[in-house]
């Protein structure tokens, strides 16, 4: 199996802050939207010195004004590879909004192979509801495959999920170890799917038929990483959101991925505005978009 070189490069790269002001989009969102997909970065809390870059200052007060702006008002924090296995901004973010207001928040950890039971269990009283797994940045794969589904085991009695980021390369060789896990799997940004290679692509096509007969959910997220004409409305990536959506609305999330991290190009920082609006031009039916931003995400994350 793939796995990411965990050689650390003492020459980091420094990423690029979000969009302090995004624009206000011309989509309105329903009530109750859950934005699937976002990291924070605190400097109160250590790095690993695993990771592979260095991160933009995106506190939780940052994230609380950009969903403001955009009309969300739930969140899952995903663990960025950044902080290893040390799940603590995250899991303090989470704990502050849910204390604000109940059942406002869920995340995405990442952990060892030797994380105990108690320890999962005590994650999940924090609202974590799954193990992240990211061969695509350094730090981001802290277990060995093999010792995968024995971990799944241990997280199926708590109903939690793997969530997979991988190079879009991978997709063919990893999806027959994907649909043979015990628990539900969900695949970040698009499964790295270029949408330049379109939606008969080899890797797209197995990507769709785990959506169709596997355990297998997708975020419709990350539309700058995979398009190749960009800003401002992804077009070239409407036909893979599309085909996903066709192959199974029903396990269709989405996320803004604040604060967009791997960004050194200011030209290239996406505008939330933007992305909300991509989504509405691919998804013009409101109830679809309530079942994408609400109703899904609702159930798979235990909100």
């Amino acid at each position: 199996m793939p796995r990411h070189s965990e050689t650390l490069n003492r020459s980091l790269p420094e990423c690029l802050a979000p969009n302090r002001a995004p624009r206000l989009p011309d989509t309105r969102l329903p009530a109750g939207s859950i934005d699937t997909h976002v990291h924070v970065f605190d400097s109160r809390y250590p790095l690993s010195p695993q990771r592979g870059y260095d991160p933009p200052d995106s506190r939780l007060e940052h994230l609380v004004a950009m969903h403001e702006a955009m009309g969300i008002e739930r969140v899952v924090f995903t663990q960025p590879s950044i902080y290893g296995t040390d799940n603590g901004a995250i899991l303090d973010g989470s704990d502050a909004l849910n204390a604000a207001t109940p059942g406002r928040a869920r995340s995405v950890v990442a952990t060892g192979s030797d994380v105990s039971d108690q320890q999962l269990a005590d994650m999940h009283a924090r609202g974590a509801r799954g193990i992240r797994l990211n061969t695509d940045n350094v730090g981001g794969m802290p277990i060995d495959w093999e010792d995968l589904p024995g971990l799944c085991r241990r997280m199926a009695p708590l109903g939690w999920h793997v969530e997979f980021l991988f190079p879009g390369r991978d997709m063919v060789e990893l999806a027959p170890m994907i649909a043979s896990l015990p628990v539900p799997v969900c695949i970040g940004h698009f499964a790295y799917q270029p949408a330049a290679h379109g939606v008969k692509a080899e890797g797209f096509q197995t990507l769709l038929s785990l959506l169709r007969d596997g355990n297998v959910w997708l975020k419709i997220s990350g539309a700058d990483r995979v398009s190749a004409v960009g800003a401002p409305r992804y077009d070239d990536v409407a036909p893979l959101a599309e085909a996903a959506i066709a192959a199974n609305s029903e396990r269709i999330m989405w996320g803004t991925d604040w604060p967009h991290p791997n960004k050194y190009d200011a030209r290239l920082v996406p505008d939330e505005g933007n992305l909300v609006d991509a989504l509405g031009s691919w998804v013009s039916d409101p109830d679809l978009l309530r079942l994408i931003l609400v109703d899904t995400p609702e159930r798979f994350y235990g909100f």
